[in-house]
């Protein structure tokens, strides 16, 4: 009897985590769902111990939460960030970007980073180029160690990141913490994800 009663109790707090995580992620700007889980774990009274929802259970939540909450903004915001993302792609096609993350997946809260993978020789070449095209950028730390660098800059009142991988990396599949392949895209992919785009009815 006791196991039969634990699981539901664990599933109802899987769910709730995930609940309060995608609201943090729509609303409170925060843009990493491993940071949101940990504070909606801690919002919720919960032990370090609790056993956590995978990301795609905090996907699926957020998704749900935007098609009730945020129905009509949520098409413009991921326009935007996708003609944001798609100009510093077409900048930075030397050295082979990719659009992976959030605004890729459609899934952008409103305080979402743009996430952009690069594939340069070197760190350097990129940094090299940002300071000729006289942007402003800072380094942000790296979230995996297999990141050289990240670069972090802010384009049209967004926040992006140009996270620098090796060259030989670029045909390596990318995989998150809950061991899913990661979603990235080139530009062209981009582009047509704009296109699908529904404009907003007048």
């Amino acid at each position: 009897m006791s196991n039969r009663q634990e699981r539901p109790s664990n599933s109802q707090q899987r769910w709730r985590i995930a609940a309060l995580a995608a609201r943090l992620l729509a609303e409170d700007g925060i843009s990493e769902l491993a940071l949101a889980k940990r504070k909606a774990a801690r919002r919720l009274g919960l032990p370090e111990s609790t056993l956590m929802p995978d990301d795609n259970e905090v996907e699926a939540e957020l998704r749900s939460y935007q098609r009730l909450f945020q129905n009509e903004e949520q098409p413009a915001r991921s326009a935007r960030l996708l003609r944001t993302a798609a100009r510093l792609m077409a900048i930075m096609q030397p050295f082979n970007p990719y659009l992976t993350g959030a605004v890729l997946e459609g899934i952008a809260g409103r305080h979402a980073e743009i996430d952009i993978q690069l594939f340069p020789d070197s760190a350097k070449d990129v940094e090299i180029f940002l300071l000729n095209e006289r942007f402003d950028y800072h380094h942000s730390p790296p979230r995996t160690e297999r990141a050289e660098a990240v670069l972090t800059m802010i384009a049209d009142d967004a926040i992006a990141n140009l996270v620098v991988y090796p060259r030989r990396e670029e045909r390596v599949s990318f995989r998150a913490r809950d061991g899913r392949i990661r979603k990235r895209a080139r530009l062209d992919a981009v582009n047509k994800l704009l296109a699908a785009i529904p404009l907003p009815s007048r």
